[in-house]
């Protein structure tokens, strides 16, 4: 019987994704958040990764063993599309805070909500 120590990447991978979600939610400042949001990815990265991987498994080339277990190349590559994406999002993310700043000359959330709001 398997402990659930056994399977420690996947509590890793809950542990950042709850990281990367609450400072999402719960941080003010943008770039924080583009941060959490890195480390959400990152987490998911590491689910995907983590049930690709076969125990005894070898490279998927084909051999004439008929007991040979293969893992799957699958996941590997979907997770090297996510990471592109991943940084593409990051680095959009950065220049439209950058504008942000340009415009507002703060980060802060509550400080843009406060400048955006009409005076009564």
């Amino acid at each position: 019987m398997r402990s659930v120590l056994d399977h420690y990447n996947y509590w890793i991978a809950i542990i950042l994704m709850v990281v990367g979600l609450y400072t999402v939610v719960a941080r003010g400042n943008l770039i924080k958040r583009v941060i959490g949001l890195n480390v959400f990815q990152t987490s998911v990265f590491l689910l995907y990764i983590s049930m690709g991987v076969v125990t005894g498994g070898t490279a998927p080339i084909v051999i004439d063993d008929p007991d040979a277990v293969y893992s799957n190349p699958l996941p590997h590559v979907l997770i090297l599309t996510a990471i592109v994406v991943g940084v593409a999002t990051t680095a959009l993310g950065l220049a439209l805070i950058v504008r942000i700043r340009e415009a507002y000359g703060t980060i802060e959330d509550d400080e843009i909500s406060q400048l955006e709001e009409p005076e009564r």
